[in-house]
């Protein structure tokens, strides 16, 4: 049997395994079989913790529900930071991901990311050809929407509406997710504007769908507000799970999220059981 515990921010929610003292047979099939709701544990991303080199203190491997391995997830690095300061008895910590070093602060409940700086040229997000990052019409369904891309450690398409809580989220942000504007396919912001120092977002996931919060869509949303003078350099990003506290002064500074980390249950898995698709 395997341990691993049970976590979640803000309601984006992840199997989490510490793989520290050892391999651990995970591959993408089985993340898949992790994650299913009905047949595994039920989660919107697998988390595994792994031993850090270069002066991380741990590696964190993500896998998303389909069993696609991503770069960065802002909210399990909350999740991760406060199980590993908690362990060395630490407030600051440093875990490397596909998607780059980031480091993290712990204070009571809440911890604080820097997820470093936010990737806004069209060949680092990546998009197909040669566009205007802050602004580009994005044609899809017989419609053109406005548009704006960022890389936050994976890559983010953000569309401006009116009203998110009545965006086409499951629908507009599945095709988006694999737009040939994408070459590595990309996470979906539906993003509206309530005033200089709050936005309202929700997010469709790549390989996970619509989750009830994501970390860097939080500061992909806000890094493509602040580019288009929406917003103030600290913003309240009210996901479908609630608030996430968002700052950048812009240009090569860092994106800094502060929110909250949740332990849902400790758990066993017996991995070699799990019903693989």
């Amino acid at each position: 049997m395997t341990a691993f515990l049970k976590m979640h921010g803000l309601g984006n929610d992840f199997a989490v395994f510490d793989a520290r003292g050892g391999a651990l047979a995970l591959d993408a099939a089985r993340a898949r079989a992790i994650a299913d709701r009905r047949r595994g544990i039920g989660c919107d991303q697998v988390i595994v913790i792994e031993k850090g080199a270069n002066g991380a203190d741990a590696f964190m491997r993500i896998f998303n529900a389909d069993g696609g391995e991503v770069e960065s997830c802002g909210n399990a690095a909350r999740c991760v930071a406060h199980l590993l300061m908690e362990q060395a008895g630490a407030g600051r910590i440093v875990l490397d991901t596909i998607g780059g070093v980031i480091v993290c602060e712990g204070a009571g409940d809440l911890v604080t990311v820097d997820m470093g700086a936010p990737k806004l040229d069209w060949r680092d997000i990546p998009l197909v050809s040669e566009t205007d990052t802050i602004r580009f019409a994005l044609d899809a369904e017989g419609q053109t929407f406005d548009a704006g891309a960022v890389n936050v450690g994976n890559p983010h398409c953000v569309l401006f509406v009116e009203d998110a809580e009545k965006a086409p989220v499951e629908t507009l942000g599945a095709r988006l997710e694999r737009h040939p504007m994408f070459p590595a396919r990309t996470n979906v912001e539906f993003v509206e504007v309530v005033s200089r120092t709050r936005l309202r977002v929700c997010v469709w996931e790549r390989g996970a769908g619509r989750t009830l919060a994501c970390g860097t869509g939080a500061c992909a949303a806000m890094v493509a507000a602040r580019r288009r003078d929406f917003v103030d350099d600290r913003v309240e990003v009210l996901l479908d799970g609630g608030p996430l506290a968002i700052a950048w002064k812009g240009g090569a500074a860092s994106v800094f999220m502060t929110g909250p980390w949740s332990l849902s249950y400790r758990g066993e898995v017996d991995l070699g059981a799990l019903e693989i698709t």
